[in-house]
């Protein structure tokens, strides 16, 4: 917390928190399913938060790796078959990033061997 004002990931968390061991045990039936839905959402700001950038920088050096700008202008070389030889790359660089997107999105979905998480990440998973 900077100067007495909570950050932006603190109040997430609070109220995720709030949604989780106040409201979630004392409701049941849509309500509950309501409230599961609300954590859920605000567990996955937190992740969009906290991994955000580092998914970001890390799609943009893979396409970089593979010599081009942006998401459209890979569709276009995929088309094209300027990638052909390189289907592997482009396969590894489209894993990586269906990856990323679960550990923000949803990491119980990860496979075993793409699990690994900061206690940070944990911590946000619901």
């Amino acid at each position: 917390m900077r100067h007495g004002v909570p950050t932006t990931a603190e109040l997430a968390a609070a109220v995720r928190q709030f949604l989780e061991d106040e409201v979630l045990p004392a409701t049941d039936g849509r309500l509950r399913f309501l409230a599961r839905v609300a954590a859920n959402a605000v567990a996955q700001i937190e992740r969009e938060h906290l991994l955000g950038p580092e998914v970001q920088q890390a799609h943009a050096e893979r396409l970089t790796r593979l010599g081009v700008d942006d998401d459209a202008r890979l569709c276009a070389a995929i088309r094209d078959g300027a990638l052909d030889d390189r289907m592997d790359e482009v396969l590894a660089l489209v894993r990586a990033d269906v990856v990323d997107k679960l550990r923000i999105a949803n990491p119980r979905h990860l496979l075993p061997q793409d699990t690994v998480a900061t206690t940070t990440e944990k911590a946000v998973r619901t």
